[in-house]
């Protein structure tokens, strides 16, 4: 894996804005999004670094591991918005990070990052990670944030709103190697915030991407 932020699961559905209580059925199971601060931090730490490592290898693995534990030591991070599925057994089995993100300096408190997200290998193509965005968008909505960037395979985004981020003047900088400019994507929260949300990505806050 190059030191690009990367994704693991495809399929999102909706939620609501109370992630505690949000319990979803699925083939007679239930399942339920937490914030990992509820107690989750290591063992989401845990499921991560192992469906990076199951599926690009054990270095892709430890990356993201130390992109998470960096977004959480730095001002980034938004624990609320740092989500976990859970098992009837009340175990991780899906996760996703919404972080603050800055284009050359602004926007940070109307802009978000989405990376990384996992869920666990045999549980994939299941709508869990479909879940787990759907509520962070709307916890992020409510929260006020405005717009969400991610990089990663088109296929598994588009379908979720995203669209590629170049035509509203969100480029890649020069340590981000895209496969395709397709691959860096932008959601909007609220109607007509990528009118003015504009700049160049760049990941050299992060010590573990560069």
């Amino acid at each position: 894996m190059n030191k690009n932020l990367q994704e693991i699961g495809t399929n999102i559905r909706p939620a609501t804005d109370n992630l505690d209580a949000y319990i979803k059925e699925e083939t007679e199971m239930t399942r339920t999004i937490k914030t990992a601060s509820q107690g989750y931090l290591s063992e989401s730490l845990d499921l991560v670094e192992k469906v990076f490592t199951d599926s690009e290898g054990i270095e892709s693995g430890k990356l993201v591991r130390s992109l998470v534990e960096e977004i959480r030591s730095k001002r980034f991070y938004l624990p609320e918005l740092e989500l976990v599925m859970m098992d009837e057994e009340n175990s991780v089995i899906g996760y996703a990070m919404f972080s603050r993100f800055h284009l050359e300096g602004k926007y940070e408190n109307q802009l978000l990052l989405l990376s990384p997200v996992a869920v666990k290998t045999e549980l994939q193509r299941q709508h869990i990670s479909k879940d787990l965005i759907e509520a962070g968008f709307e916890k992020a909505k409510s929260l006020g944030y405005e717009a969400v960037i991610v990089e990663g395979n088109p296929q598994n985004y588009n379908s979720r709103g995203f669209e590629t981020s170049a035509p509203f003047g969100i480029v890649a900088g020069t340590n981000i190697n895209l496969p395709a400019v397709e691959c860096l994507m932008v959601k909007e929260l609220v109607a007509g915030a990528l009118s003015h949300i504009k700049g160049i990505v760049d990941y050299s806050d992060y010590e573990c991407l560069r």
